[in-house]
């Protein structure tokens, strides 16, 4: 299918062919009629992403802050590699399409195939002939109401959201500044509400739409104009509400806004315009200001908009669905015309010229729309899918890929191709003698070509059974969200693959008797577990320093993980476990192969609110290791320091740049440090791929045993249930 995307290093954009996305449970695969393009939030990113990387910087200091923080933490070179990783990336671009379902995803009984729905979201309803949606982000599109009306439903959600912010009453005046594609819906909508509309915008052209379509009076915000009209219709007393739909740098807006609004009215900000609020004219009035996020109750909220929790009615009546259903519904009705704002229908293949036009300035429009193929012009309706989605395939079990000469490539498929999928992983594969990216699955389509484009991969689909069928491919990588780790891993053993899971192998004991069930079902324990701190470099220098141990040891390891970013996916705990059991294991695997040894029990204490853990962990000749995983420390402490000691020895490592062991001998003290510091923090995940590839090639050992892998985990599991009891647990599957 095809897609429309901009690389936001270079500014280029493009309409690129990409594999048709999966449908997964809880959405639906809509095949696109039209499309909405924005003309300002999306003319707003294709012009970011002309400018220079300083200007992109300047444009967006919240993305510096969290680039200077990944420095702090993770080094310059990890940091530019991920960064560059981003912006050399293919994105998508739109957010509001009307389409007809094509396939009806597990959990989905609200449509059916081949009914009509308005989409929305920056991550679902895009410029693509194929997009999936999830449920509360699409609605059926009401009987007689034409698909090029229904493409409007996202913006006229955004309109209608800020209506609702400014709790607007009947007889109120209100002003709304700025009349572009959004302003104009507002102006309706205030209308549909009885309330009478001024209207502000340098564009004559625009101040003359808005009045056709209800405003009292409009005009340019420089002259005398809007400022007369208010003073007759609110007999000089000022606006109920301001709506400030406008965009730019200029301080203009907020500084009419409190002119012209009256004692302790409302100013609502929708748009993304420069908000200096002179501080004496709001106080003095004691202005109310709000801002109107997006679409609604639900929006950036993954449980709403991912997994379908909707909000109760009785708590939150106008969510991100509904505000959609209610907004076509004022379209069907005749409430809202949006016809009058379409200025320029476009062929879908003409979209990057489209873009070019708007950008420069030699198409002046309000409202653009792509038509996409089998759409009839005249009458605006979508007709029947062209292309079917690929068949299923079911992957065939069987033994695992047999040493082979070394010639001959390792065939490797990639599932996912996230941030460390595309950072830390592929990177150091790419460029590997002996190795094949043979194909890369994702659920969604850009994701898997820019994995494609980048990498070198022969092929990029969104058809996983097809790759699990595939017996020239000897190894599967499984680099995808937590919760899908197990069962993914369950389903390439039993199709005889050699597996590369990342951390955690299982969120459930559950999950992990499931792996192991797969494991014994089909002879195949090929399977490795992406613990790659225990093949660094440094720290493997620093154990061969270290040298053998007669007693007990105890080990101190304090990860300094830090707070997450607000939307981050760890926070998801209802699906993807807790952030330890996401990344715990990581650390109780390298405590384990210091010591040499796996644990046999666990004891875990946490702080109030369970931000910060002590996990103690117990092995067989009495050693202990204690991991103090932390979220409230210093952005700028290391995040990882760790201290072996035992036999009057003691190994130190700094944040994988730095390592020294102290010994006390028969005269004196002896210390080795690392004589440099590493070019980067390498936490291994070179070496540890080079193991796994070795291990495919001849068909040897498996780089970590598997009884290792599932103690590990076990361990990382306890943790919860140690919280919980209040007590030591002790590890039934240890050695």
């Amino acid at each position: 299918m095809k897609q429309v995307v901009q690389n936001y290093k270079s500014g280029e954009l493009a309409v690129l062919d990409v594999p048709v996305p999966g449908c997964k449970p809880g959405g639906v695969l809509v095949r696109s009629a039209y499309s909405l393009i924005s003309t300002g939030t999306e003319l707003m990113k294709v012009s970011e992403a002309g400018m220079s990387m300083l200007g992109k910087a300047r444009s967006r200091p919240d993305q510096v802050a969290k680039v200077m923080q990944s420095v702090a933490t993770n080094g310059v070179p990890a940091t530019y590699r991920k960064v560059m990783g981003k912006l050399d990336s293919y994105t998508p671009l739109g957010y509001s399409l009307c389409g007809v379902v094509e396939q009806v995803g597990t959990g989905i009984d609200d449509v059916k195939v081949g009914d009509l729905v308005a989409c929305a979201g920056n991550e679902h309803a895009l410029h693509a002939e194929l997009n999936w949606v999830p449920k509360n982000l699409y609605t059926p599109v009401p009987d007689g109401l034409a698909p090029r009306h229904a493409a409007f439903g996202t913006v006229g959600s955004i309109a209608m959201q800020g209506v609702r912010q400014g709790e607007p009453q009947l007889g109120e005046v209100a002003l709304v500044i700025g009349l572009g594609l959004i302003g104009q819906l507002v102006v309706q909508l205030l209308a549909a509400a009885g309330v009478r509309v001024v209207g502000a915008d340098p564009d004559p052209v625009r101040c003359e739409l808005a009045e056709r379509l209800g405003a009292a009076a409009c005009g340019d915000p420089a002259s005398a104009a809007v400022e007369a009209a208010v003073a007759e219709l609110t007999d000089g007393h000022g606006v109920d509400q301001v709506y400030l739909a406008a965009g730019g740098g200029s301080n203009q807006p907020v500084e009419l806004a409190a002119r012209l609004c009256r004692d302790r009215g409302r100013v609502v900000d929708i748009g993304k315009c420069r908000l200096d609020l002179p501080w004496n004219a709001y106080y003095e009035k004691e202005l109310d200001v709000r801002f109107s996020r997006s679409y609604g109750p639900g929006r950036y909220d993954p449980e709403y908009e991912l997994e379908g929790r909707d909000y109760p009615i009785g708590y939150v009546r106008w969510t991100e669905r509904r505000n959609l259903a209610c907004f076509l519904d004022l379209v069907a009705r005749g409430s809202v015309d949006v016809e009058p704002l379409v200025s320029h229908i476009a062929d879908f293949d003409d979209a990057v010229e489209t873009y070019q036009r708007l950008k420069d300035g030699e198409l002046k429009a309000v409202a653009v729309l792509f038509r996409y193929p089998e759409q009839k012009e005249e009458a605006g309706e979508a007709q029947a899918p062209a292309v079917a989605v690929p068949a299923v395939k079911r992957p065939t079990g069987g033994a695992p890929t047999p040493a082979r000469s070394a010639k001959t490539p390792v065939r490797l498929a990639f599932v996912g191709a996230g941030n460390y999928a595309t950072s830390m992983l592929l990177p150091h594969l790419a460029q590997r003698d002996g190795v094949e990216l043979s194909t890369v699955v994702t659920t969604t389509a850009l994701s898997a070509a820019n994995a494609q484009r980048k990498f070198g991969f022969a092929e990029a689909t969104t058809d996983l059974d097809a790759v699990l069928g595939d017996k020239s491919i000897d190894a599967v990588f499984v680099v995808t969200r937590h919760s899908s780790h197990a069962e993914l891993t369950r389903k390439a053993l039993l199709a005889g693959k050699t597996v590369f899971v990342e951390k955690p192998l299982a969120l459930t004991e559950d999950e992990l008797a499931g792996v192991l069930a797969a494991v014994e079902e089909s002879g195949n324990d090929r399977l490795q577990v992406g613990f790659n701190r225990r093949f660094a470099p440094l720290l493997q220098e620093a154990r061969k320093r270290f040298g053998a141990r007669t007693g007990p040891a105890s080990l101190r390891y304090l990860v300094n993980a830090g707070r997450l970013g607000q939307g981050s996916w760890y926070l998801q705990q209802g699906t993807e476990g807790s952030r330890f059991a996401g990344e715990g294991g990581h650390f109780v695997d390298t405590a384990s192969w210091l010591l040499e040894a796996d644990p046999v029990s666990v004891y875990a204490v946490a702080t109030s609110g369970n931000e910060d853990l002590q996990v103690v962990l117990r092995y067989p000749d009495g050693s202990t290791a204690t991991i103090s995983y932390v979220t409230t420390g210093a952005a700028g402490f290391p995040k990882e320091t760790l201290d072996l000691i035992a036999d009057g020895k003691v190994l130190r490592l700094d944040d994988f740049v730095r390592a020294s062991v102290f010994v006390d001998g028969g005269v004196g003290r002896k210390r080795w440090a690392s004589s440099r510091l590493p070019k980067a923090r390498d936490k291994g995940q070179s070496a540890e791929l080079a193991a796994f590839i070795k291990a495919v090639r001849t068909g040897g050992p498996m780089p970590v045993p598997l009884e290792s892998l599932v103690a590990t985990t076990s361990a990382t599991l306890a943790v919860q249930a140690g919280l919980v009891g209040g007590a030591p647990v002790t590890l039934a599957r240890a050695r």
